[in-house]
């Protein structure tokens, strides 16, 4: 039951530095937070792509939204467009922000469903603001916006701005390679890292930024790791940065292939790309030759491979170290939930720290939200490799026929019948998420809710039809992407 003053952080890029920064701020002259960092324990560092909850941890700490982007070179993202995952050829949008209006007892996807019945036949699409805008490769956001959105930007520089917030809020930074982990030799606890200096840097919590190795959580305390391989069958990726495009979309593309997919993230001074593919299905040297012969602009670096095992581990606390980032699991970047989950973790932290010690109770309830938050979001990823109809390779073949989790079934089957959806408040995608990319990969639903037939038919006809009209008015108000990047947040180059 010792009580908690300093916290060592192992390992820096993202996820390190997202700590620090966040437990500086936040405790201030509570606790000491050192990060010992070096290019040995290293992270993958491709997580370029975010989602929108990033907005409300930079209002936590209270990071400038233009300053952040001129340092990253970010742009701003507005949804991920979808192409050939129900089908080759096909193409959807999975859009931020909300779809049409509901009411309490039936949301809008009811009405939607309804609609088409009475000849009312325009896509789900039409219906939503981030999404049309996306389309339109437009953008803008002021204080009275309600416009939902998240960024690309550069991983390693923005590793380099939270280190320099951090080190502001009193984050100290040690330099050095960790030799070995000097552990309680009754309790296992973690006492101190050793560095190959003779460096001792003592803790009472230690957290694990070391990447895909675990070289706390699982080197030394052996936690276990739970394997998703056989619902999320990708294990590699190749990746490559490119020069910048002409235009700059605010989405991110996944663009699915026989062996899995390709990302293409444009930022303001070059695009990022990665090819995700099963090594059982594609080998190395292809999935190289694939991703550089689908590039859209010249190459700025040699192509890298990464391997990685889908799953999380058995325990996210384990004694007084704590997995965060790759160390804990991961499901993958399909829908850009990786520095998210650091980000929502060190929340969680910082809502159960330790102060006076670990106790199995604050440690219980951290693994349990940890565990329910990622298989949910387990469950989403599934479903995009799940709901297929391509026939084309043996690697759609094998997900579109294997067995699912239970739960995922169950939304499937309950959208399938009915066109319900339903969102728990301990999940991250909200409904109209499942419903896009359900109704986008081909999952019509055979009924909905008749409460909406109370609604008269020409009340219903101009409910539908001013949300478009307002959304089609607003979005053709906004200025191109890239010109308001130049006037809101334009990078030097360098």
């Amino acid at each position: 039951m010792q009580q908690v003053k300093k916290v060592v952080i192992a390992g820096g890029g993202t996820a390190g530095w997202v700590t620090a920064a966040a437990l500086s701020k936040q405790l201030a002259n509570l606790v000491d937070v050192t990060l010992v960092e070096s290019e040995e324990i290293g992270t993958v560092g491709v997580g370029e792509a975010t989602i929108p909850p990033m907005l409300v941890f930079h209002k936590l700490l209270g990071i400038d939204e233009q300053a952040f982007m001129r340092a990253t070179h970010a742009t701003f993202k507005l949804g991920i467009s979808f192409e050939g995952w129900g089908d080759i050829g096909e193409r959807y949008i999975h859009p931020f922000g909300t779809t049409g209006k509901g009411s309490f007892l039936a949301d809008f996807q009811h009405y939607w469903l309804h609609g088409k019945t009475l000849g009312i036949d325009y896509a789900i699409d039409d219906y939503c603001y981030e999404l049309q805008a996306a389309e339109a490769g437009r953008f803008a956001r002021s204080d009275s916006s309600s416009i939902s959105y998240a960024y690309h930007l550069d991983a390693g520089r923005y590793a380099k701005f939270l280190r320099e917030f951090s080190e502001q809020h009193g984050a100290r930074r040690i330099e050095g390679r960790i030799a070995r982990v000097e552990q309680d030799p009754d309790s296992q606890h973690i006492r101190a890292l050793v560095l190959a200096s003779g460096q001792r840097v003592e803790g009472d919590l230690f957290i694990d930024c070391s990447g895909f190795r675990g070289l706390l959580i699982e080197q030394t305390l052996q936690t276990g790791y739970e394997n998703w391989q056989h619902w999320l069958p990708c294990d590699s990726a190749v990746v490559v940065q490119t020069e910048s495009a002409d235009t700059l979309p605010p989405y991110t593309r996944a663009m699915a292939h026989d062996s899995g997919w390709q990302w293409r993230i444009p930022l303001q001074h070059r695009v990022g790309n990665g090819l995700v593919y099963s090594s059982a299905h594609l080998d190395d040297d292809s999935a190289r030759e694939r991703l550089m012969t689908n590039l859209e602009t010249a190459p700025l670096t040699e192509p890298r491979l990464i391997r990685y095992q889908t799953g999380r581990r058995k325990q996210f606390w384990n004694k007084n170290c704590i997995a965060m980032g790759l160390s804990s699991g991961f499901v993958e970047p399909l829908e850009s939930t990786s520095i998210y989950l650091f980000m929502n973790a060190v929340v969680r932290l910082l809502k159960l720290f330790p102060f006076n010690g670990m106790q199995s109770a604050q440690v219980d309830e951290y693994n349990r939200q940890s565990i329910v938050e990622l298989e949910k979001i387990r469950d989403f990823i599934i479903l995009h490799y799940h709901l297929t109809r391509r026939d084309d390779s043996a690697f759609w073949r094998y997900c579109r026929t294997m067995a699912i989790p239970d739960s995922l079934a169950q939304r499937m089957a309950l959208f399938r019948e009915c066109g319900q959806c339903f969102q728990s408040s301990d999940e991250l995608f909200r409904l109209e998420s499942w419903v896009h990319v359900m109704l986008g990969q081909g999952l019509m639903p055979q009924g909905y809710n008749q409460l909406v037939a109370a609604v008269p038919e020409a009340q219903l006809r101009q409910h539908l039809q001013g949300i478009r009209q307002t959304i089609g008015q607003v979005v053709g108000k906004l200025p191109p992407h890239q010109e308001f990047i130049r006037r809101y947040c334009q990078a030097e180059k360098n």
